[in-house]
Order: C-alpha cells, then structure tokens, then sequence
C-alpha cells in the first residue's frame, strides 16, 4: 500500500475564455481522506479539478502536491502519483477491458519496482475493484456508456495512485455500481477528490465536503456542517428538509419541488 499524498490549494484562480471561473479558492486535503466538491452546474468544479491536474493553467495561486509544486513534476511523475478520471468520453479504444485496464501500468513499467507479474495482480484488482472482472475480455468498443465508465475507473485504480481525482464518476451508473465505485475510490487507501451532484452521496462517502458556487468556494467541512437546508436554498435556489439518516446519523437532504397542481390533486 502506498502512502496516501496531501494536497494543498491556495489562493486559487482559473480563467477561461477570458472570465474568472474559479475565484480565490483555498482547500486542503489531509493525507487519506476524501474530499467531496458539490455544486450547481457552472460553478467551478470541473475547472478547478482541471486545475489540480495541471491540465488548466493557474492565473494565481499555488496547488501542493505533499508540499511541492505540481508545476515541479514532470508529467510521467506526476502520473506515478495521481489518477484522473474525468467527464470527457473515452476513446473508442480497439482492446480488451483488461488491456484497457492495463493502461493504468504504463508510468511503472520502466521502473525497477513494477514486474509484468506485479502489474497483472494490480490489474486484477482493478477491475474488481470497480466490478469491471466479468467483462475483462471483452472488447472496450462493445460495451455500453455505463460499462465503459467502469472500465476507465478501474485504469484509474490500476495506477496505484497516491491521489484520485474524479468528475462525476457515477455518471451513467446506475445505484449498485454508484455506490461500489465511490466504496472503492474511498476506500483504496488512496485521497480522493471527487465532484458529485447529489449531495446524499457527497454526504455519505466525503469525510469532507466543499461547496463550489459562481466560482467561489461558499463552504468547507464536514458533511454536517456544510450540507444544511440553508446552504441547499443558497447554492440551488431550492427548498429541502436535511435530516440525520436513520443508519449513519449523516445528513440526508430530501428536496422539496416548487408548488405544482397534479392532476386532481391540489397544490400544498
């Protein structure tokens, strides 16, 4: 098991297009931990993942990766310690899922510490990890949105990273594999930082919680502390009732829809 890394951002603005979409935003992850980042669409989270992976420029401020610079890695060591996956699809790769898979290998293989027996083991694992084994031979271009997203998390797992980072992960997904996957990102022994839409979730699998909204990060802590019924008519413009779940003591946010008349039915 590798050691699981620290981030730190502080101060930190992206722009795109010429307009500021992420404003002075300062987080800190502790080694181990997960981070969930909530927020309405448009406010910032993709950016600021981006950002974090070096594929967006900083206009200001600094991003630490254990205390030094990503700008300072060069891009195969920074592929040694950190995995993506993000919402732009997947290329239409002419493999097997598990040479897919297998991918997630290529910043070892030339290291002294990977073996090809080593790198089976860990692709095993991978794909059980996401739920992905029974589809290990496969061909990537045969399966559906849903089976492909699994497939990408799991060459995300297969890189052995000391830091995962994922955009909306359980996209396509439907409940069961929601759930296995952010189990498994949580839980790997790796950070994580993770941008959900659904707060139950965010609620659920982050040890803490950050709130993106116009750009701005408009709260950060525990799920308890973040997500409350202000916050939620705040940042979404909508009414809600969060409560302690009956299991986890966890707030869970039920969302109340704007007044309708349904048929025969008359408006409360």
């Amino acid at each position: 098991m590798r050691e699981p890394a620290g981030v730190v951002l502080t101060d930190l603005s992206v722009d795109l297009a010429g307009r500021t979409v992420v404003d002075d935003v300062s987080l800190t992850v502790a080694p181990g931990r997960t981070l969930c980042l909530v927020g309405p669409n448009g406010s910032g989270k993709s950016t600021l993942l981006r950002a974090l992976l070096r594929i967006l420029p900083v206009r200001r401020g600094t991003v630490l990766l254990d205390g030094r610079p990503t700008a300072d890695f060069s891009a195969r060591e920074f592929a040694r310690h950190v995995a993506a996956v993000l919402q732009a699809p997947g290329a239409e790769f002419d493999l097997s899922v598990r040479e897919v898979v297998g991918m997630g290998r290529a910043p070892f293989q030339r290291l002294l510490v990977s073996s090809e027996t080593d790198d089976a083991r860990t692709v095993a694992a991978a794909l059980a990890a996401a739920g992905v084994e029974h589809l290990a031979d496969r061909s990537y271009r045969a399966l559906s949105g849903g089976e492909r997203q699994r497939v990408v998390i799991a060459r995300a797992f297969a890189q052995n990273p000391r830091l995962i980072v994922l955009d909306e992960p359980t996209n396509h997904l439907d409940v069961r594999h929601q759930f296995d996957v952010l189990s498994a990102a949580c839980h790997g022994g790796a950070t994580a930082v993770i941008a959900l839409h659904d707060l139950n979730l965010a609620a659920h699998y982050g040890d803490d919680v950050a709130v993106l909204h116009d750009g701005h990060l408009h709260a950060y802590g525990s799920p308890a502390e973040v997500i409350t019924e202000d916050m939620v008519r705040e940042v979404y413009g909508v009414r809600s009732e969060v409560v302690p779940d009956t299991d986890t003591g966890l707030p869970h946010v039920r969302f109340r829809p704007p007044r309708r008349e349904i048929r025969g039915v008359k408006p409360w």
